[in-house]
């Protein structure tokens, strides 16, 4: 948030903003700011999203991740937010650990919400996959090991990862954003899959090193809950294209609303 501030102030020197530190569970400064400020458009992008720390810590994925987006989707229907813009992950397809599962639920929170009648906030989600450079993502991690003298470490040979740079994936969640008119999965067109063993290789010529002679790459194993590949459509999910070559529809299941209700107050 201090770096954000700092990087706003200096592109847009003249842009009225406020940056506020708040708990995305906290019911009471949820209100506050929703009162306050009554905005227009909320792009929910605040979760957990670490797969093994969530697998040592599910009552914190689900609390924070599950608890803050029921929050603060009630919050936009009572204080007539325009249109609400979660962002989800490709973990959440088929998921296959406690993050990805977390974050299907939140799907189907935001997607239950765009079914009721009478609710007039536009709720949509973006999925895609990873985005180079964010806070844990590979990249930062191979060069801190390439910058210590290594080994790089990769947990599986044949593991594969989609990517996008910030700037894109920004870029394709204010397009979607946009264009959606409520109850829609926007799912980006994320590229062919990258081997994680294939970057850790280019990332270690690019730092004038030598992969195995300068620099080892060591396997470590899967870690727990974590998949050999991404998905982002399931089996049951057909895309319909839109104006945007790289935006796409996923057509998906009509959720049971009433029944989801009653399932989520035994969550």
């Amino acid at each position: 948030m201090y770096h954000l501030e700092s990087e706003l102030k200096k592109k847009f020197g003249n842009l009225q903003f406020k940056l506020i530190i708040g708990d995305i569970t906290n019911t009471e400064k949820m209100e506050l700011i929703f009162r306050e400020f009554s905005p227009e458009i909320v792009f929910h992008a605040a979760a957990y999203k670490h797969v093994p720390l969530m697998e040592e810590n599910p009552h914190e994925a689900i609390r924070v991740n599950v608890g803050g987006t029921m929050l603060v989707t009630d919050l936009a229907i009572k204080y007539g937010v325009k249109k609400f813009v979660m962002i989800s992950s490709d973990k959440s397809v088929n998921p296959a650990n406690v993050m990805g599962a977390s974050k299907r639920i939140c799907e189907m929170i935001v997607q239950s919400h765009a079914q009721a009648e009478g609710v007039k906030t536009h709720f949509v989600i973006t999925r895609f996959g990873n985005v180079l450079g964010s806070n844990g993502s590979v990249i930062p991690l191979f060069n801190q090991q390439i910058r210590d003298g290594g080994p790089v470490t990769v947990t599986h040979p044949d593991i594969t990862r989609f990517f996008m740079t910030i700037p894109e994936a920004c870029e394709l969640v204010l397009e979607a954003s946009f264009m959606g008119n409520g109850g829609e999965i926007f799912v980006f067109d994320m590229g062919e899959p990258v081997k994680i063993t294939d970057l850790a290789y280019q990332m270690i010529r690019l730092s004038g090193l030598v992969p195995n002679e300068d620099i080892k790459i060591e396997f470590t194993g899967l870690r727990p809950g974590e998949k050999l590949f991404e998905e982002l459509l399931t089996q049951k999910e057909n895309i319909l294209p839109t104006y945007h070559k790289k935006i796409k529809i996923a057509q998906v299941e009509r959720l049971d609303r009433e029944a989801f209700t009653l399932s989520l107050i035994h969550i």
